[in-house]
C-alpha cells in the first residue's frame, strides 16, 4: 500500500486552490449559472439550471473523492474564499494514484477569463503537484478548437505531445480529437 495523505488547500495572494467542503454548493452555482454560455461548449457537466441543493451535492460528493484518494478536484476561490473563480484539480484517468499521473482540467468563470488566471493557476498547480503531492507525470488534454486552453498550457511549460484522434465527445455528441500537452517531475 502507498498510503498518501492530499494536502487539503494551497493559499497564494492571487487565489486559493482547495477541496471543496460542505456549504460550497452555492457558491458553485453561482459561478456556472452566472457562466454558463461561456463554459457550455467545451464542459459536458455545465448546465443553466442546476439547483442549489444539486450543487451541494456535487460539492459533497467531490469533497468525499478528495478526501479518500479517489479524485482530486478543487475549487479556485478567490484570496478571501468569497467567491469560486472556477475549478481544477489532478485527476486520475491516466491511472490509479500509485502510478503517479495525473491529468490536470480547468475552467475559469466568464468574469475572469482571459486575464491570466489559469496560467497562474497551472503554473501553481506544477509547481504544488511536483513539490507536495507524488506525481511524476502531469497532463493536460483540449479540444484542439480550445485555443485558449491550448495557450495556458504552452504559457506554463507543458509540452504538446500529440493529438489523440476521436478521443472523445463534444457536448454536441460529435466525435473530436484531443490535443495533449505534459511535462514529468524536474530531474526524473
Amino acid at each position: 500500500m502507498d498510503p498518501f495523505l492530499a494536502p487539503l488547500r494551497l493559499a497564494t495572494d492571487h487565489f486559493v486552490l482547495r477541496c471543496y467542503q460542505p456549504g460550497d454548493g452555492a457558491a458553485l452555482r453561482e459561478a456556472v449559472s452566472s457562466s454558463y454560455e461561456h463554459l457550455k461548449t467545451y464542459m459536458h457537466w455545465a448546465t443553466p439550471d442546476q439547483t442549489e441543493e444539486e450543487a451541494e451535492l456535487t460539492v459533497r460528493q467531490l469533497g468525499g473523492k478528495y478526501l479518500t484518494g479517489e479524485d482530486y478536484t478543487m475549487g479556485i476561490w478567490a484570496p478571501d474564499e468569497s467567491q469560486l473563480w472556477g475549478g481544477t484539480g489532478f485527476h486520475l484517468r491516466d491511472g490509479p494514484r500509485v502510478w503517479r499521473n495525473a491529468e490536470i482540467g480547468m475552467w475559469i468563470r466568464a468574469d475572469r477569463s482571459n486575464a491570466g488566471l489559469g496560467t497562474q493557476v497551472l503554473t501553481a498547480l506544477l509547481r504544488w503537484g511536483f513539490e507536495e503531492w507524488p506525481w511524476q507525470r502531469v497532463s493536460w488534454g483540449c479540444d484542439p478548437k480550445n485555443l485558449a486552453s491550448a495557450r495556458v498550457a504552452e504559457k506554463a511549460g507543458l509540452t504538446r505531445e500529440g493529438l489523440l484522434r476521436s478521443q472523445q465527445q463534444t457536448v454536441a455528441g460529435e466525435r473530436r480529437d484531443t490535443v495533449l500537452f505534459a511535462c514529468a517531475r524536474p530531474g526524473s
